[in-house]
């Protein structure tokens, strides 16, 4: 059912001048993704771009100015994904050092009270702030808003989601993705976006002359919690976002995380000294995101507030535990999503709907993501909306070259009122809409998709870094394509390819093999690894897409192959 895969090398243009002073290969690979000197290479926070770029930075700035002048209270409502608890603990945090006195946060119940600020969250607040801030959330929170303003509350949105047609009428917005906004980044992440208003609002107390006598607040204990939200949320790493996560993982490797991130370090396994981009989204993202999707994400937002170590440990071992259960809940829904998709031969069509009634809205977006990589199609996953009798709601992955937001606007614009809710990014959404309505939205997805994308963009390609020749199969190439990143979206880690001979495997339970190959012609044998291998055994002689790694278990570091795609060479 999986498409057949096409590698594809990024081909340099042969006037492009190659960085000085770094290994051959690692500076191929800069070049290939535009990165020729030591600013783009490794970018500085000195080099980030200025929080006053924001056209609304001073307005937001002078309602935070009245709110501490007037020592009111503040409410901080997050997203419930890890890019929302990164950023509702980088405002807590942030605004208690700045000066606030009374600033507490609270986060939607997916499962009570639907996504972001509602008026389902409004109503149940005790009392109303004096300020109400959202973090990651709020440029479609037109009712939320409403119903917060409503309340006497005064509401700043800060966001980095795409607005739709109509705004909130929120007192400020803070969002790059505005029409119109100057601010040169639009790759910024919800916790990215909050922790510059916490940079202007700094630079504004400064200005008011706060720190004549007193020292400034020292606001880089939060670039780990901003450099876990940002990676979390697979916004493009450019290079202010890239200069955000190199600084956060830099406190990461010299042991001045926070608690919490230790403690998910040591929970996931995963040695915080050699701190990468992947272990932020492949190891703690997913325990933080766990407690979102299945039980409470104060779970998650607690464990990143706590300052206390033993308190943080407690609290990730929750989280641990909850993904546990998530993995088991997502392998049964995956297994029941690939029978439904062989069943309904979804592969002929361009746009993929799935619906099961015992699937829990919380797993959804991670099936969507599952199938998407498998199918190479766009796919919207459902489950029935717990506490919304006859409503359901869609996780929605996309695959390049479809703006998956774009793709539910243009659903809409045909079919009013079939979509009672959508929002998101160019790869991933989220919506509601009648149960009985399910039929009609996936034929009119598909249309949509079907307008949209180029027949040939169906083909998965998988982008590579070429070869290697047989002397740079080394560790010294492997720490640096380790240390080099960080690597992410819009900045891919290195993959390169290259024909092996396999001389002998063993296969892993799990599904996965361990191989010894030999690089062809004449290099070097080299230990690999494949997990989820395709396939009851490896070819005999390959064409592989694969990354050097270092594996370092017990403490020894030793080169492997890490194997992403194989195919057969046939003599």
């Amino acid at each position: 059912m999986a498409a057949m895969m096409r590698l594809r090398q990024r081909v340099l243009d042969a006037a492009t001048p190659l960085p000085q002073a770094l290994h051959p290969a690692l500076a191929r690979v800069y070049a290939a993704r535009g990165a020729l000197d030591a600013a783009s290479i490794t970018p500085r926070l000195a080099a980030l771009l200025a929080p006053q770029d924001f056209s609304a930075m001073p307005a937001a700035t002078a309602l935070l100015l009245d709110v501490l002048a007037r020592d009111a209270r503040i409410l901080i409502v997050g997203d419930y994904d890890c890019d929302g608890a990164t950023g509702i603990a980088v405002g807590l945090r942030g605004l208690r050092l700045l000066g606030a006195r009374h600033v507490d946060y609270a986060v939607p119940n997916r499962l009570v009270h639907g996504y972001g600020l509602s008026p389902a969250l409004v109503a149940t607040l005790a009392q109303a702030p004096d300020l109400l801030i959202t973090v990651d959330n709020g440029i479609a929170a037109l009712d939320g808003v409403a119903a917060a303003r409503a309340r006497g509350c005064r509401v700043l949105v800060t966001d980095h989601h795409l607005p739709g047609a109509a705004l909130p009428a929120a007192d400020v917005i803070l969002n790059p993705n505005l029409p119109g906004e100057r601010f040169a980044s639009r790759a910024l992440a919800g916790v990215g976006v909050m922790f510059y208003l916490l940079l202007g609002l700094r630079a504004a107390l400064r200005a008011q002359g706060r720190y004549r006598d007193v020292a400034e607040p020292d606001l880089a204990p939060l670039l780990d919690l901003v450099a876990l939200g940002t990676v979390a949320d697979l916004v493009p790493l450019d290079v202010n976002n890239r200069a955000l996560v190199r600084a956060g993982l830099a406190r990461m490797r010299d042991g001045r995380a926070t608690h919490g991130i230790a403690a998910l370090f040591a929970v996931s396994g995963r040695d915080a000294r050699v701190a990468s981009a992947a272990d932020l989204g492949f190891a703690l993202a997913p325990r933080i995101n766990a407690a979102g999707r299945l039980d409470d994400m104060r779970i998650g937002i607690e464990c990143l507030l706590a300052d206390d170590a033993a308190r943080a440990a407690a609290l990730a071992a929750q989280l641990h535990a909850i993904n546990a259960e998530r993995r088991e809940v997502q392998a049964g829904m995956l297994e029941q999503a690939l029978a439904l998709a062989d069943a309904d031969h979804v592969a002929d069509v361009c746009g993929v709907c799935l619906l099961q009634p015992g699937w829990h809205e919380g797993v959804v977006g991670l099936v969507a993501a599952r199938l998407k990589e498998r199918l190479h199609r766009p796919v919207v996953a459902f489950a029935p909306a717990a506490g919304a009798p006859g409503e359901l709601r869609g996780s929605a992955r996309s695959i390049p070259g479809l703006h998956i937001r774009d793709a539910l606007a243009d659903v809409d614009a045909a079919h009013p009122g079939l979509l009672l809710r959508f929002g998101g990014h160019a790869m991933a959404a989220g919506l509601s809409l009648r149960s009985a309505d399910y039929a009609r939205f996936a034929s009119a997805f598909n249309d949509a998709v079907h307008a949209r994308l180029a027949p040939g963009a169906l083909q998965p390609v998988l982008w590579t870094d070429g070869e290697l020749q047989a002397d740079e199969f080394t560790l010294d190439l492997a720490r640096a394509l380790r240390d080099g990143g960080p690597w992410g979206q819009g900045f891919p880690e290195p993959l390169f390819e290259g024909d092996f001979a396999c001389l002998h495997w063993r296969p892993l339970s799990g599904g996965h093999w361990r191989l010894r190959l030999q690089a062809l012609p004449h290099g070097p044998e080299l230990d690999a690894v494949y997990f989820q291998a395709p396939g009851e055994r490896p070819p005999t002689r390959m064409r592989a897409a694969y990354r050097l790694q270092l594996d370092t278990w017990q403490d020894r570091e030793r080169l492997q192959l890490l194997l992403q795609h194989v195919e057969a060479v046939h003599l």
